[in-house]
Order: C-alpha cells, then sequence, then structure tokens
C-alpha cells in the first residue's frame, strides 16, 4: 500500500492555512519551537483517549508500532473487521491518498458506529470537519457506518469516588452535520494536494487564520517582520481592525491615520508610544491609595486544572487552588510574608489551603489582589466545597480591592507598558530592578502545568527543587505588588 499523501490532521491544517501545509510537508526546519503549555495539552489528548476507551472495553488495538508505518495499521483493520472484531481502538482507514484514524469504531445494534474522542466539553466547527474526513475514508474504504459521534467531556460531571466514564462523557452524533460538508471534501483534497506537489509556498498573508482554529505552529517564521510591539498590541482593538490598519496603512504605530477609528483609552496608547509620554492622573491614584485600609494583605492564588477531575468534589477543567503567596504590610512599613503550597500526597489541596488562608489573613485589613474577578471565583469555589467554612471567606471576599484598577482604567500609564495592564508588563514599567527573568518558572501556566504534572503522576524533574520554584515565582507576584504600591504612593 502506497503512503498516504494527507492525513487527518494535515487535511485540518490545510484548510486552516495552505501555506502551512506546504510548510508541514515541505520546510519542517520553519515550526515554532514546541512551548510546555502545548505539550500539556496533547499529554492530556492522549490520557483522555485512552480513558475513553473503556467506555467500549475489551477492544483491539490497531495503533502502528511506528508513526510512520500507518499503513500496517490500515491493513490491520481490515483484518480485524473481516474476523469479526467488535470494537477497534485507532482503526485506521486509507483512501484517495488521504489517511484517517479513528479512535473508537464499534460494530453494535445491527452496523458500525464511529467515535472520535476530544478533550474539549463542546462540538466545535473543526470537530465536525474532523469528523467529515474520518466518514469520507472509512465509507469509501467499504464499510457501511450508521453513525458517526464526537465524544467529548462532561463539564457538570462531579467526581465522587472512582472516575464514572459514563459520566464523565458525553457522546454527540454529528451525522447530519458531517453529511452537510461531505460534497465539498473531494475537491478540498484535490486541491490540497495540489499545493504539496507544488514548486515553492503558496503566497499567503498573515490573517486570523493563523490563530484559527488553532495557534499555527508556524507563525513564528511568517510574523517575523511584525515587530515585538506593533499595532496588534493596541488593547482591545478588534482583530478586524487590526488587520483593516495592516492591508491599508501598515504595522507601525506611525502608520496609523488620524481619522481612524479608536476610542480614547486605545488613541492615549497610541499617542504614549509616538510621544514617549506617560498619562498619570495624580488625583484618581492617590484617591485609590488613599482608601487602602491597613494591615494589606496582597494575596495572589496559584491554580491547576485537568480534563479528568482528581479530587472529589470537583468538576473537569474547573480550576482548583493549590498554592497562594501573602504580603502582610502595616501602617508601620513592616512587611511579613506567608505562603501555602498544597503537599502532593493524594489529600484534596483545598482542605489545609482554606484554614491555613484564613488563618493568615487576619480580619481586618483590605485584602488586595490583582485582577480581583479571579482571586474572588476561587473564593466562591471555595465556599462550595467547604459550606462550614462560608463566613470567615466572605469576610475576605467582602476585604477585596484590586491593584489592577488604576492600570486597567488608565489613570496611570507610561508607554514600556504596551498597552497592557498584566502585572507581567506594569512591573518591568514601575519596578525595573524586579524581575522574573532570573526565576525558573516565569509565568503561572508553567505553574499550573507543573503541580498538575505532580498530582498527576508524571512530573518526571527534581521535585524538591520544583516546589522551591514554585514557593519564589508565587512569591514574587505579590511582592511584586508591594513594590508597585510603594510606586503609586510616591505620586
Amino acid at each position: 500500500m502506497e503512503k498516504h499523501i494527507l492525513s487527518k490532521s494535515t487535511f485540518i491544517k490545510g484548510l486552516q492555512c495552505n501555506k502551512a501545509l506546504y510548510f508541514h510537508k515541505h520546510r519542517k526546519d520553519l515550526r515554532d519551537d514546541l512551548d510546555a503549555s502545548k505539550e500539556a495539552i496533547f499529554a492530556q489528548g492522549t490520557s483522555v483517549g485512552e480513558l475513553a476507551c473503556e467506555l467500549f472495553p475489551g477492544g483491539v488495538d490497531c495503533t502502528p508500532e511506528s508513526y510512520f508505518d500507518f499503513q500496517k495499521a490500515v491493513i490491520r483493520t481490515q483484518e480485524e473487521i473481516e474476523k469479526g472484531t467488535k470494537v477497534i481502538y485507532e482503526a485506521a482507514f486509507q483512501f484517495n491518498g488521504v489517511l484517517a484514524a479513528l479512535d473508537i469504531l464499534v460494530n453494535h445494534d445491527g452496523g458500525w458506529r464511529a467515535y472520535e474522542v476530544k478533550s474539549s466539553t463542546k462540538v466545535s466547527e473543526t470537530y465536525e470537519l474532523d469528523a467529515s474526513i474520518q466518514y469520507y475514508c472509512i465509507t469509501n474504504s467499504g464499510i457501511d457506518l450508521k453513525d458517526i459521534s464526537i465524544v467529548h467531556i462532561n463539564n457538570q460531571y462531579v467526581k465522587n469516588g472512582p472516575i464514572d466514564v459514563h459520566q464523565l462523557f458525553t457522546i454527540e452524533s454529528v451525522l447530519e452535520r458531517v453529511q452537510n460538508h461531505l460534497a465539498k471534501i473531494p475537491n478540498q483534497v484535490n486541491h490540497l494536494k495540489k499545493i504539496l506537489k507544488q514548486d515553492k509556498e503558496p503566497e499567503v498573508a498573515i490573517g486570523k487564520h493563523c490563530k484559527s482554529p488553532y495557534q499555527c505552529d508556524f507563525s513564528g517564521h511568517c510574523w517575523k517582520h511584525i515587530p515585538e510591539y506593533s499595532i496588534f498590541n493596541i488593547a482591545r482593538l478588534s482583530s478586524k481592525k487590526k488587520y483593516e490598519l495592516l492591508e491599508n496603512n501598515g504595522f507601525n504605530f506611525q502608520d496609523i491615520p488620524n481619522n481612524f477609528s479608536l476610542n480614547e483609552k486605545q488613541w492615549m496608547q497610541v499617542k504614549s508610544e509616538l510621544n514617549n509620554e506617560s498619562f498619570i492622573d495624580k488625583e484618581a491614584v492617590q484617591k485609590f491609595v488613599g482608601e487602602l485600609n491597613y494591615p494589606i494583605y496582597h494575596l495572589d492564588f496559584e491554580t491547576f486544572s485537568s480534563a479528568v477531575p482528581v479530587f472529589d468534589g470537583s468538576r473537569p477543567y474547573q480550576h482548583l487552588v493549590f498554592q497562594y503567596s501573602l504580603h502582610i504590610e502595616n501602617n508601620d512599613g513592616q512587611l511579613d510574608h506567608r505562603e501555602y503550597l498544597a503537599e502532593v500526597n493524594g489529600e484534596d489541596p483545598r482542605v489545609k489551603f482554606i484554614e491555613q488562608m484564613i488563618y493568615d489573613c487576619g480580619e481586618s485589613g483590605d485584602v488586595l489582589v490583582y485582577n480581583i474577578g479571579f482571586e474572588r471565583g476561587k473564593l466562591f469555589d471555595l465556599i462550595e466545597f467547604s459550606p462550614k467554612h462560608k463566613l470567615p471567606i466572605l469576610n475576605i471576599i467582602n476585604r477585596l480591592k484590586d491593584l489592577m484598577v488604576p492600570f486597567r482604567d488608565r489613570v496611570y500609564y507610561t508607554p514600556s507598558m504596551q498597552g497592557s495592564y498584566s502585572i507581567k508588563k506594569v512591573l518591568p514599567a514601575m519596578v525595573p530592578e524586579l524581575s522574573y527573568k532570573d526565576l525558573n518558572i516565569k509565568e503561572g501556566g508553567t505553574a499550573s502545568n507543573t503541580f498538575s504534572q505532580m498530582v498527576q503522576g508524571n512530573f518526571e524533574g527534581d521535585a524538591l527543587k520544583t516546589r522551591k520554584d514554585l514557593l519564589a515565582y508565587c512569591e514574587m507576584d505579590t511582592f511584586a505588588m508591594v513594590k508597585i504600591l510603594e510606586v503609586l504612593r510616591r505620586v
């Protein structure tokens, strides 16, 4: 059997961008480095797929020994079908040079039914296209499919004891939607084959397709002519307007026409960059600082989530707190630091987190956070988890104030903030001597993925050292808040 030209994944890639498909085949050297967050997503998808097989136990796995030897999997799948095997995992089919591997193929209720597993919580149009190319390959290989479904996560499932796969997963038929796509597939396949046979890459300008439906793994190459700070960093400017500017004017701030439709805060950002000008509303800043009540508890949470809930009383993708840092600032200038990082011992990290947080946060004084919606949401989650702690947690919620407000509202803005009010941009703009750069863990996504790996037992690093790195990262977040507030006071 000849090697396939397209696979299910490259078909989807080609529909998103012809150039990305060409690069995938001919210029793999241009691919962006795979970061830890993407690796975590891939690993999660694999584990969810394996768990979903328990919906239809006792099957035969046709996964090839080598990723580059799928033709053997196609032959093996056909052999299992002819033998009368009722459940096949990773069933592979090839037609018209297109290879499609299906997560689960089942013969029941008088016919074959296809199931593709996704670790998301709903069926997207991309998943419909994904299922359509599978249906195309399977039915043209002589299999009379009675139905094709997407198996996805039910985010309303609450774990209580061992995982119940029949509650964790939702099976949603997409047969009717798939059939609406089928007529286009032959032409799409032929077009993508022609792209792969071209002598040079197709000309495709950058656009929304670079990030939708997936972040392209060749973005670094295609966007290399766009400076790190450009019109694409204008805060809350729609993608439509950004690409309108790019197409008609350019990507630099000086290219923006004076009559272009921007709101007041967006023009502030543009003028700040062009004139190297800061905008500080001293009265508003002084009002914010003057309304803070001592002692001030600078608080920051870290959370992790998992497609498959780990602890009883939790849902898929629910963000569970596992760590906090707390800098306590008294009106005499004294600064005290408290912290909590859950042990990885099988115990729900929220249990001890709640009790220590309540103790450390005292009963009076403002609790200052950066982005109040996040911490407040997690605190209400903790009340739901542990109703007996409702009153002391509500006490903390009622004392919350948001350090992000002066920057979000642009009452304090400098050019180096580059349109962002993220603490990662505000800190170097206001306190340049402080930096996350020297930390081994530099941002929340890495902290979350690292702890998640530890909890699920697939962490391969130095656990003791990594715990110190987690503590150092979270401590920096609240110390940064202390130093930012110091600068605001000087206004």
